[in-house]
């Protein structure tokens, strides 16, 4: 048996010296294999030929089943891969549509290393991060993170839309801002850190408040929408814009030490923020962070969540929030996640649902 596997590492390495194609090796070593079951079958037992060859079959069967199964295994590998892309295709079409992603400098290939290690996102994803559109709603507690990283992480364009401005009641969470910008509009400090840490990105401020009108016009040029406001009318707002025009979003609340975070995306399949807060809770029920107090890390820790799944979103890597409810207890280290679907009566977007 020993030989006849030599025999077969022999050609094995004749091929490719010479240029054959994986397949014409493969298909040597098949025929090789052929031939000594061919041999076992026709020949008698105790024939010279068989000895040489191993004297049972038996192996030679084994053998090629172990073959099957790794070849089973590696065009599943194959077949996953595939569907994989074609998922993240699926979840970004604004950005899979996009012009082709510019090339990186040499500082930037060194810059974003630790991204294109990971197998999740390379060389490929980072470019389609560079590439993407993202608008943040407001510049607080929550969009202080989330922008901070959406610009070390190297997304090409950033919007944060806002209308307030720096106070000293913010520094206790907000991160992105500091006490020699008080006074400053939020989203003019926020830009003048972002580009501080990452000048290859482009930050778009917009200090007004967000409107309807201004949202359909705002939202059109970006890719993903971000919203940290704290709020329930803006929510609504954010929420129809968005469904009206296809896009998805990343929505994130906090008060005290709880926090909260999801992924709405009719379009794809999920749920809108209407589906599962259909009507707004009775006034005081759910009061702001003015209100009822924040511990300082908590925004962090949600803030830096949306981050990290708008990266996800827009290279498709992993498993998202969308049909998810992501909530965080601080205070007892406790983090549940809870099934969301539509509803076929959401007023914003049930006949998205109607198959």
């Amino acid at each position: 048996m020993l030989s006849v596997l030599l025999i077969g590492v022999a050609l094995w390495a004749f091929g490719t010296v010479f240029g054959a194609s994986l397949r014409l090796r493969v298909a040597m070593l098949v025929a090789l294999w052929a031939l000594v079951v061919l041999i076992h079958l026709t020949l008698p037992d105790g024939a010279a030929l068989r000895a040489v060859t191993g004297g049972d079959m038996r192996a030679w069967l084994v053998l090629a089943a172990a073959a099957l199964v790794i070849w089973g295994y590696r065009s599943g590998l194959r077949h996953l891969r595939a569907k994989a892309q074609d998922r993240t295709q699926d979840r970004t079409p604004e950005a899979a549509s996009a012009a082709p992603p510019p090339t990186f400098s040499d500082t930037e290939l060194n810059r974003y290393a630790r991204h294109m290690m990971l197998r999740e996102v390379g060389g490929a994803g980072q470019k389609r991060l560079k590439g993407s559109r993202v608008l943040v709603i407001g510049a607080g507690g929550l969009g202080s993170p989330a922008l901070l990283y959406l610009a070390a992480a190297g997304v090409g364009s950033i919007g944060v839309i806002d209308d307030d401005t720096v106070d000293g009641s913010n520094l206790q969470r907000q991160v992105i801002h500091t006490d020699d910008r008080i006074g400053l509009p939020k989203v003019f400090s926020a830009q003048q850190q972002m580009q501080a840490l990452n000048p290859f990105i482009t930050v778009q401020p917009y200090h007004r408040r967000l409107t309807e009108d201004d949202a359909q016009t705002l939202f059109a040029d970006y890719d993903l929408i971000l919203d940290g406001t704290d709020n329930f009318d803006t929510r609504y707002l954010v929420n129809r814009v968005a469904v009206s025009l296809s896009k998805p979003l990343i929505s994130g609340a906090i008060t005290q030490w709880e926090g909260q975070i999801a992924l709405y995306d009719p379009a794809r399949g999920g749920p809108c923020f209407e589906c599962v807060f259909p009507e707004r809770p009775a006034a005081g029920l759910v009061p702001t962070c003015a209100e009822a107090g924040v511990i300082a890390p908590l925004p962090g820790v949600l803030g830096t969540m949306m981050a990290l799944e708008a990266i996800k979103l827009l290279t498709g890597a992993g498993t998202s929030l969308r049909a998810s409810l992501l909530i965080y207890d601080g205070l007892y280290a406790e983090t549940r996640k809870i099934g969301t679907k539509p509803r076929a009566d959401c007023p914003v977007c049930g006949g998205l649902h109607v198959r």
